[in-house]
């Protein structure tokens, strides 16, 4: 395969290596948040998720759309190694004034902002914040480069260096005294090595030479520029929505509330982490490059899979909310079980939202997607105002149930009009899922809902899971075929084979039916074009210039 229609790894390669990058992170920040939420204690928590939500409202706006908007750009002119070396050099410097000016601001207006939250130790967490800030936009400038390329392999190598520098940075500091400031100066510490890290392999990746001489298109600043002026708008209103709850809750409420509110949003996330790795392997087929055209059914089929994972990954929030948030926080949070359960549509229709909207970046449309997170922050902002004040704590739970279906619903739309998207195939596994978590979860209850122990849990879980998959064969929602063929492929994993061919990831994730000889007969997603699959056992060597 030439440079010029490079499409970097397969489809399922990358998702299955942004999925280990997704876990290796989940197990970091999981270690970290079970150990900050007994260190710190509710109060200096909430300094902290104070701290992160203020983080994320500097962190998109000050990105001005740029990474997003120079992955697009990468993605339509993957082979090109000297435009994109020009694209991520002209990234670069205008990354280093926006998002380095608002982390002044933000170093520079510590005290008064936590004076105006009446939070002593918030300040200095503020300040460690700020610093934390300005490294990570840069890690998701060079980590969206990579995704964009179909090298998602490196990001695993970016993120398992930050994940565990930042924990044993964080506790350390933590250990010393440092509290809650001690917690973000770590994450800094962790996200300035991953940084340097991601320098040297995009160095090894592009090139010397095309990233110091190499000329993006014509006038590519302004394209960033211009087409990141949309994004920039989207991703603004987009950092308000995570953390509006949480500032809110601590100006209408207290810090403590701000504590019992993050822990299990925090954990939340980690639910999130299938569709985030759906969205890195399919989003960057959207873009239209010289000799391709938007893959539809690679869409399609992420779609169909997000929803067979989130359904069977909800479930358990709903009717153990109370065991869980005992066995993972511990003593001080027992609000937080009623917020978990109330999450639940929220946690579901977060694993849609980065494919969709990934979607609509790469193919070129963010724009279309302006009117949509203006309106669903507004929504968010109105009611978390009137609910935090009416009903208290879950006010703002509900608020993210009703803003998220509207932001979801928006982009399915767009999507929709601009792809013609199949909606009734999607609809038809939707209503099977639903059917089959009702199943698992009526399992999973007769073991109990208010006092387990992990013994239970587990198998209760297994139990659960079990009459879920049981549901899915029967309505069809999922093949015995399928089935075997995960089986093969974690088979081949750990290196035994079938008889016939090796099996690979894409061959599950693409939907191939085997017939008795073990020959694929059938594809629900056709390969693009072009496309090479990659072997199991081995990454293979990365392609240079």
């Amino acid at each position: 395969m030439s440079d010029s229609i490079d499409q970097g790894d397969s489809i399922a390669r990358n998702v299955g290596f942004s999925f280990a990058a997704q876990m290796v992170g989940a197990a970091a920040t999981a270690a970290l948040t079970l150990y900050l939420v007994r260190a710190l204690g509710p109060a200096e928590f909430g300094a902290l998720g104070i701290a992160l939500g203020l983080g994320a409202l500097v962190l998109l706006p000050g990105d001005f759309g740029v990474s997003g908007s120079a992955a697009r750009f990468i993605a339509e002119h993957r082979g090109e190694w000297p435009v994109i070396g020009g694209l991520l050099r002209d990234a670069a410097r205008l990354k280093l004034f926006t998002t380095g000016v608002l982390a002044a601001v933000l170093f520079a207006l510590a005290d008064p902002i936590a004076d105006a939250y009446n939070s002593g130790p918030l300040a200095w967490t503020l300040r460690g914040m700020a610093v934390a800030i300005f490294f990570q936009s840069f890690f998701l400038l060079v980590a969206g480069a990579f995704m964009a390329l179909g090298r998602i392999s490196l990001n695993l190598r970016m993120v398992t260096t930050e994940s565990l520098v930042e924990v044993v940075s964080a506790t350390t500091f933590v250990i010393l005294g440092w509290g809650a400031a001690g917690a973000a100066f770590g994450r800094a510490i962790g996200f300035t090595v991953a940084v340097g890290l991601g320098a040297v392999l995009a160095v090894r990746l592009v090139g010397r030479s095309n990233l110091r001489r190499g000329r993006g298109p014509e006038g590519g600043s302004r394209k960033i520029f211009r087409y990141g002026g949309a994004l920039m708008i989207i991703d603004g209103a987009y950092a308000l929505l995570g953390p509006i709850g949480t500032l809110l809750l601590g100006a209408f409420l207290n810090a403590r509330a701000v504590g019992v509110y993050a822990a299990p949003v925090r954990f939340i996330v980690f639910l999130h982490y299938p569709g985030l790795s759906i969205a890195s392997g399919i989003a960057p087929r959207l873009a239209r490059g010289r000799n391709t055209e938007p893959d539809v059914p690679a869409l399609v089929s992420g779609l169909r899979w997000i929803i067979l994972i989130q359904t069977v990954l909800v479930a358990p929030t709903i009717v153990w909310a109370r065991p869980l948030t005992d066995l993972l926080l511990g003593g001080g949070y027992e609000r937080s079980a009623d917020v978990l359960a109330v999450l639940a549509p929220f946690t579901f229709l977060s694993g849609f939202a980065p494919l969709l909207s990934l979607s609509v970046n790469y193919l070129g449309e963010a724009r279309r997607r302006v009117p949509i997170a203006i309106i669903t922050l507004l929504l968010s902002v109105g009611l978390d105002v009137w609910l935090i004040q009416d009903i208290g704590l879950l006010g703002s739970a509900i608020t993210s149930d009703v803003a998220y279906a509207f932001y979801v619903g928006g982009h399915i739309w767009i999507c929709k009009k601009l792809l013609d998207l199949p909606l009734r195939p999607v609809a038809r596994d939707l209503a099977r899922s639903l059917l089959a978590a009702g199943a698992m979860s009526g399992v999973m209850a007769a073991f109990g809902t208010s006092h387990l122990n992990a013994a239970e849990i587990v198998a209760g879980g297994v139990a659960g899971v079990a009459v879920y998959v049981g549901v899915l064969l029967v309505t069809r929602a999922v093949t015995v075929d399928e089935l075997r063929l995960a089986r093969d492929v974690v088979a081949a994993k750990f290196g035994r084979r079938r008889r016939g061919r090796s099996v690979t990831h894409e061959d599950v994730f693409e939907g191939r039916e085997e017939a008795a000889g073990g020959v694929a007969v059938e594809q629900r997603v056709p390969v693009a074009q072009g496309q090479e699959e990659s072997a199991v056992e081995g990454h293979g060597a990365e392609r240079r210039p």
